[in-house]
């Protein structure tokens, strides 16, 4: 009695914490408890026993403030439950991570920014929104992580870059950059061509926006995204090259072609079948100009015979270009 007298004397003093889900006593004199406390150190030896013990039981770890902990080959892997631990919104500035077990660790919104997670073991982690610039991830595992459609700082870029000069703008980008270029080679190293590219193409387009409007580097570089996806999307180069046929067709359809002693065009005055005739003409024309076939049954006329030059150099450079980007994917 006199006990359960002291335990209910001790939840009134110190009530619990206010962190949304959390179940700890708060500290005295405060609304948090000592894991949502950022001023309290967590640098003591006795955390990560006791953070284990937590999630064995089932806790959620969420929004702890974990800056500069020393977690080194803690095990967060509970074997009773099918879900991992719970770090969403976590902080974790600069903590030692390696060779933590996070299999399935819910890391959303948290932040690792230069957490070391060198050999941890991150399969089917969730990072989506994590702040991830300057973290380690060499020789870790990360097989099946959901790094998210946006990155953290695509988000920070969103919300602030209104009010930003342009050198903080520049600086933005170059951070998220930075991450794209960090995440990319670690799946590199992995093996993990898919992710590896979407990254490269993240990182790539980045480094476009620290260009300054206008330049010829970021209307190069942007130009080269349209066209292949800076060689992440062959698709994007069937379809620019699609849309050049067809619309080289309609200029040979209104200037005009001749067959043999024939002018073939638009007319306003001929039946809609037989302007629809001519139009497949264009369209088979341009085909055989873009591809550098060059039949003979078909020549351009007047300014038309440019355009055909101007197509026959752009699919030439647009074939290669596809063959090339095709066998990047592929022979990954």
């Amino acid at each position: 009695m006199e006990a359960e007298q002291n335990s209910q004397h001790k939840h009134q003093s110190h009530p619990a914490c206010e962190y949304p889900g959390c179940q700890e006593v708060a500290l005295a004199g405060k609304k948090i408890c000592f894991w949502h406390d950022p001023e309290s150190s967590k640098q003591n030896e006795d955390v990560r026993p006791q953070l284990e013990q937590m999630v064995r039981e089932g806790k959620s770890l969420a929004g702890f403030r974990l800056a500069r902990a020393n977690l080194e080959n803690i095990d967060l892997v509970c074997r009773r439950h099918s879900s991992g631990p719970d770090l969403s919104h976590a902080d974790l500035y600069r903590a030692n991570l390696r060779g933590a077990h996070l299999y399935k660790a819910n890391m959303k919104q948290a932040c690792l920014m230069k957490a070391h997670l060198s050999s941890a073991n991150l399969n089917f982690a969730e990072l989506s929104g994590a702040n991830l610039l300057g973290v380690r991830l060499d020789y870790s595992r990360m097989e099946h992580v959901n790094w998210g459609k946006t990155l953290f700082q695509e988000l920070e870029i969103k919300e602030k870059a209104k009010n930003k000069s342009a050198e903080e703008k520049r600086q933005m980008y170059g951070e998220a950059e930075e991450v794209c270029r960090n995440i990319r080679k670690s799946c590199e190293a992995h093996g993990l061509f898919d992710d590896a590219g979407r990254f490269f193409q993240k990182e790539m387009t980045f480094r476009r926006y620290q260009y300054p409007l206008g330049t010829w580097q970021r209307w190069t570089s942007k130009i080269v995204d349209l066209l292949c996806g800076y060689g992440e999307r062959p698709f994007r180069v069937f379809v620019s090259s699609a849309g050049l046929v067809f619309a080289c067709a309609l200029f040979y359809f209104i200037t005009g072609m001749v067959s043999g002693d024939e002018i073939l065009r638009f007319e306003f005055n001929a039946s809609l079948a037989t302007n629809l005739r001519t139009f497949f003409d264009a369209l088979y024309f341009s085909v055989v100009t873009f591809t550098t076939l060059g039949y003979g049954d078909l020549t351009p006329l007047g300014p038309a015979r440019t355009m055909a030059a101007l197509e026959a150099f752009i699919g030439n450079f647009a074939l290669a270009l596809f063959v090339v980007v095709f066998v990047k994917k592929m022979t990954r």
